[in-house]
């Protein structure tokens, strides 16, 4: 006669519990995501200094750089060994165009002289007015001639058939920035014209 296994010993005094599942909710997929998302640098006040000091070495590097000239620097309208000859060329000679804003800064404050003030018959501000305009004539004469002296330069030298396009623009909009004030920096001193 075959025997029944032994059913295992209750205990009357537990409570009877029906344990269905693992007892909690389950996570969503968001709630699941935000869990596993840390930052990808150390959200500390020692770690954002040292990045921002980081970060500002970088930039006075390039800063320092573009003001040098160097090549890697150097945005992509002054790279290549045509656009420095052009640079150094310019940089070498005396234009008129680079005082046109201290002449118009001179019109202004002349401008400012009390409108009786008269040479001739003629007030002040009206000459000034004149003569900053002849200057303007003349400076735009100028930047259009060095635009086709640096064209006929590069064309010999570096050849026609290579010459980059934009160079006599690219000329005369550096000559119409104060010496000071060009980037990069002037590289050659004034009579130096490149070979």
């Amino acid at each position: 006669m075959a025997t029944s296994p032994a059913s295992p010993p209750t205990n009357d005094d537990a409570p009877e519990t029906n344990a269905v599942g693992k007892g909690r909710a389950t996570p969503t997929r968001a709630e699941q995501e935000a869990a596993r998302r840390r930052p990808l640098v150390a959200n500390t006040k020692e770690a954002k200094a040292a990045a921002r000091a980081e970060l500002n070495e970088r930039r006075s590097r390039a800063q320092a750089g573009l003001a040098a000239g160097e090549e890697k620097y150097l945005p992509a309208r002054d790279k290549g060994p045509q656009r420095r000859w052009v640079r150094d060329y310019v940089d070498a000679g005396w234009h008129p165009a680079e005082f046109v804003m201290g002449v118009m800064v001179l019109v202004i404050l002349i401008s400012l002289l009390p409108p009786n003030l008269a040479i001739g018959g003629f007030a002040v501000a009206g000459w000034a007015y004149l003569v900053m305009m002849a200057y303007l004539v003349i400076a735009i004469g100028g930047m259009i001639l060095l635009g086709y002296r640096v064209k006929r330069k590069i064309a010999a030298k570096f050849g026609k058939e290579r010459m980059e396009r934009g160079l006599g623009w690219y000329a005369a909009m550096r000559s119409l920035q104060m010496r000071f004030m060009r980037l990069p920096k002037a590289q050659v001193k004034r009579g130096q014209y490149p070979a």
